[in-house]
């Protein structure tokens, strides 16, 4: 599922601001939680979505706002999304949409990244930096493109020969002082 779909019912809400009723016809929502939906939203607020603060209802609005790929909608449908599809609109945003797991998963559950902070523009770095097309995967669903780029990062490590073990080494190297010292006919 890349997008999620939301049908808000026709309802009335009642405006506070400007003390009167406004009436919302019933609207399909698509929602698509992507790399251009984050920009969008930093690009309004100024600060990072994905750090670990929590947000005020009208920047969680905010960014389902920016998560809606229909147009046309009216502004105030936003407010009449119920709980249940709040809920809804968070298991859609906190699925991996990938078969792909680390075996370090459960230490970076946020972010699947460090505690550095990370911005639109840092991942579009790192998708320029891993040579992945921008246009063809900043709609991708958001954490599936980070683990993307996990993986592009995982297979392009060096890979280390594994260590041995200390006293394996110290033997080792004993052995081959030893073969030396009877080659040159020295103590050491």
């Amino acid at each position: 599922m890349r997008v999620l779909h939301i049908l808000i019912p026709e309802q009335e809400l009642f405006l506070e601001e400007s003390n009167s009723f406004h009436k919302i016809k019933e609207t399909s929502l698509t929602l698509e939680h992507s790399l251009l939906s984050l920009s969008k939203w930093e690009a309004k607020w100024k600060k990072p979505y994905l750090d670990r603060k929590s947000k005020t209802a009208e920047e969680l609005i905010d960014y389902i706002r920016c998560m809606t790929i229909n147009s046309n909608v009216d502004p105030y449908v936003y407010y009449a999304i119920s709980e249940e599809q709040l809920k809804q609109i968070s298991s859609y945003m906190d699925d991996s949409m990938t078969a792909t797991w680390f075996s370090d998963d459960k230490k970076e559950k946020t972010s699947n990244f460090s505690s550095k902070i990370i911005t639109s523009e840092l991942i579009y770095y790192w998708m320029i930096s891993l040579g992945i097309p921008v246009e063809k995967f900043e709609k991708w669903h958001l954490n599936r493109l980070l683990t993307l780029i996990r993986v592009f990062n995982a297979e392009n490590a060096p890979k280390d020969k594994k260590k041995r073990p200390t006293n394996e080494i110290l033997a080792e190297r004993a052995a081959l002082n030893a073969k030396r010292k009877a080659q040159l006919h020295t103590k050491g």
